[in-house]
């Protein structure tokens, strides 16, 4: 019995343009790619696109030398040349002895035209330029004298390189200048038949490399410029920014130095004044105690706020923030420091934004420090009202007793400050004043927005 093997055909050889892609360039023709693309992208993608010359800024030179109302007219100066520009080539290209009356303007209009445009196409004016020069040397048969480029088109051609090389960058003035370069020498050698005429070429170019280099001059500075400015706005704001923090630090600095000692020396006084006194009652020791308590309390307090005051990037606290939840703890504390003061609560107690309840918890305690230091041993209120589109505050002490052991302590008054500050911060209302018994009340409503069931 004889043995077949069936064998499969080879796949054929893939064609050499698979390879193409891998195979790789030389640095000369990816460097001819690359002009490629630019000039493409230059002179030829979005050429006929819509960019309108714009107005001279309120912060240029001209505009800021003029007075009052001639500033208005000042912006549209880059309009006004490029117009005066226009009439000028019109003047220059009408202005013919070799043709009539009506060729003439015909021919002006025609090579003002690229002018003008360039103040809204700037591209497609290069190259109407271009076909204007071409139509009118071919037109009027200037093959003598001007060639390629007539008196008017000459200086057309010249004022549009320069419009279109300030409204874009160097780049594309470079491709307008080789393009231009190229167009003369492809136009004398198509049309010159064997005959000399004289050319103006070298001269076009001349010049335009002079109005390029100088257009080229004024990007780099005004870019230089501003790149200065940039930076000297970055250091201003630096400057002002250690400035701050340094002031900061001052100011941390001093209150470290005057509070946290004095809080510190009465912290200690208050936990040794028990044992300077023989068999002390309770009512002092526990009174000593409330102040050394508070005395540390009011250490950590300011301990957290130099560290705010001194760093040179705040952020929010970790810790939680008191509440109206924690008011209680306020009034006990203030109860044990001498003061007798009750609490009422009306209306449909709810949770509110944070800032409402942090500004109406600092406002309660400012008010009832205030109480503290300047009428010692009077009674006071606290009322707080929950109702419809925000939360109402009322602290009220009566008189102090007289006579009082205690002497009422003289204050700045930037308690009220605080206040005002605090409740203006949440577009509330406040009212701050002696009541008719002789003591003093604060009154104050902060807004808060109501969620209707279709935001919810």
């Amino acid at each position: 019995m004889t043995e077949t093997t069936h064998t499969q055909p080879l796949p054929p050889d893939p064609p050499d343009s698979a390879f193409e892609h891998y195979k790789p360039r030389s640095p000369e023709v990816r460097a001819a790619g690359d002009a490629l693309r630019g000039l493409r992208q230059d002179l030829f993608k979005g050429a006929f696109a819509y960019r309108p010359l714009p107005r001279l800024g309120a912060d240029s030179r001209l505009v800021r030398a003029l007075p009052g109302r001639w500033r208005e007219y000042a912006t549209w100066t880059p309009h006004a040349l490029i117009i005066a520009a226009g009439a000028f080539v019109l003047l220059i290209a009408s202005n013919s002895d070799d043709s009539g009356a009506g060729v003439n303007v015909v021919l002006g209009l025609f090579t003002m035209a690229p002018v003008l445009l360039s103040a809204m196409r700037p591209v497609a004016a290069f190259w109407l330029s271009m076909a204007v020069s071409l139509f009118a040397a071919v037109w009027t048969g200037g093959w003598d004298d001007d060639w390629p480029w007539l008196p008017g088109n000459f200086v057309a051609h010249l004022v549009v390189l320069t419009v279109v090389a300030i409204r874009t960058r160097p780049r594309t003035a470079a491709w307008m200048w080789l393009l231009t370069a190229v167009y003369g020498a492809a136009v004398e050698s198509f049309f010159e038949g064997g005959r000399y005429m004289p050319s103006n070429t070298m001269e076009m170019l001349f010049l335009a490399a002079l109005a390029l280099l100088a257009v080229t001059v004024w990007h780099i500075r005004r870019q230089a410029r501003q790149e200065v400015d940039a930076q000297q706005t970055v250091t201003a704001h630096e400057r002002s920014r250690r400035t701050l923090l340094e002031e900061r630090t001052t100011i941390a600095r001093e209150l470290h130095d005057v509070v946290a000692h004095h809080m510190s020396v009465v912290a200690i006084q208050a936990e040794a004044a028990p044992y300077r006194v023989e068999n002390p009652p309770p009512e002092l020791e526990k009174a000593f105690a409330t102040i050394r308590e508070n005395a540390v309390a009011a250490l950590t307090e300011l301990r957290r706020v130099l560290g705010v005051v001194r760093a040179e990037d705040y952020e929010a606290p970790d810790a939680p923030q008191p509440t109206l939840a924690d008011l209680d703890g306020l009034l006990a504390n203030v109860r044990e420091a001498g003061l007798t003061v009750d609490k009422t609560v009306t209306g449909a107690v709810r949770e509110l934004p944070q800032g409402v309840e942090l500004s109406a918890y600092r406002i309660v305690q400012e008010a009832l420090s205030n109480t503290l230091r300047h009428a010692p041993g009077a009674e006071a209120k606290v009322e707080v009202s929950y109702v419809l589109g925000g939360l109402g505050l009322r602290v009220v002490n009566a008189p102090p007793p007289e006579p009082s052991l205690v002497k009422p302590s003289p204050g700045a008054g930037h308690g009220i400050t605080g206040m005002r500050e605090r409740v203006s911060m949440l577009n509330g209302e406040m009212a701050a004043g002696r009541t008719d018994e002789g003591g003093y009340e604060v009154t104050v409503f902060l807004p808060v927005a109501t969620v209707s069931e279709g935001d919810a």
